[in-house]
């Protein structure tokens, strides 16, 4: 590709990595690539960096086959790889997936099993502040607590043994900011007719919502978003690791036998109503196996100070947490 022509995009994703060590000297990285302009200035960047981190790069691209230009697409994505010297794979969807959400844990198996095959420890996806902003915005409508509003870490494993990461190495970008690169290198990019489609609640949030909040309340919306949804990660972390020993402390995990799950009323009730929450939410999502409301998780914690013999209603599955003494029993699933 001959020189590189440096930018301050290229110098501060440089500057970040080594302050953020997602992706170590001599990783062996696999970028998913869609063909957009976030995944195309990720991987232009990658291969740009790389003689300065030695990494090895390969490269994977998904097709939902959603699209009639679908693998027209997956043919771009190829070339602009075997352009820029990247072995490339892709996978085409084997069946429809009917949801976003279910198309979305499709790609994440791809991703695992393809860096698993070829020994890459790092999967790097083009996510930006915009995408964080969007998914905090998405999110809080939809009534999450702030594990949801903290979501798209930087970093999280991707294989239950920890060897394979997902990582997002600009999310410190904007969308505007990686559209402004790939034209200052003349990047081919590739336009997804689906991402003006307003049927979708996540399009509307950034082709209506977001420039609204731009335009009336702050030009900086989206760096503002995506800086509340760092700190809730580094908060969410911390109450996540008070929680699971407050867990430990408070809660007699059900067993095949019994089926029930004893939770200690006197230190839960102790403990900050946040804490108090997290546990008790933990337990509801072992019971009922779905997801859990806020409304599930209050009506345990009322149980906490409640008098003996108190009972709630059913829980989704058919659970009834009864207060005995200085516990709560929660018991009664449906086989």
């Amino acid at each position: 590709m001959g020189k590189v022509a440096w930018s301050t995009i290229h110098a501060g994703v440089h500057r970040r990595l080594k302050v953020r060590p997602m992706l170590p000297q001599g990783t062996a990285v696999l970028a998913a690539v869609s063909g957009g302009q976030d995944s195309v200035c990720l991987l232009k960047l990658l291969v740009d960096l790389q003689p300065k981190w030695g990494w090895s790069l390969r490269a994977v691209h998904c097709d939902h086959q959603w699209r009639a230009d679908s693998a027209a697409n997956a043919d771009f994505v190829q070339q602009l790889c075997q352009d820029w010297g990247i072995p490339c794979q892709v996978v085409t969807a084997g069946t429809d997936y009917p949801t976003e959400a279910a198309a979305r844990q499709w790609r994440y198996r791809v991703f695992e099993e393809i860096a698993t095959q070829e020994h890459c420890t790092q999967v790097a996806t083009g996510h930006t502040a915009s995408d964080r902003a969007e998914t905090l915005l998405y999110n809080l409508l939809r009534g999450s607590g702030t594990d949801g509003l903290q979501a798209l870490v930087r970093q999280r494993s991707l294989t239950l043994d920890g060897t394979v990461s997902v990582v997002r190495p600009l999310l410190d970008l904007t969308r505007q900011q990686t559209g402004e690169f790939c034209r200052q290198f003349n990047l081919p990019v590739w336009e997804d007719s689906t991402n003006q489609d307003t049927r979708y609640a996540r399009n509307r949030i950034r082709l209506e919502l977001l420039p609204y909040l731009r335009s009336h309340f702050n030009p900086g919306a989206e760096s503002t978003l995506a800086n509340t949804a760092e700190l809730l990660t580094a908060e969410v972390e911390l109450l996540e690791t008070l929680a699971g020993d407050l867990y430990e402390q408070t809660v007699a995990s059900a067993t095949t036998a019994t089926a029930t799950w004893r939770i200690e009323r006197s230190p839960l009730r102790a403990s900050p109503l946040a804490l108090q929450r997290r546990v008790l939410r933990r337990v509801l999502q072992q019971v009922t196996l779905v997801q859990v409301s806020f409304e599930h998780v209050e009506k345990l914690v009322a149980l906490l100070s409640a008098p003996n013999g108190s009972q709630s209603d059913p829980f989704p599955g058919g659970a009834i947490a009864i207060v005995e003494g200085d516990w709560v029993v929660v018991s009664g699933l449906e086989p």
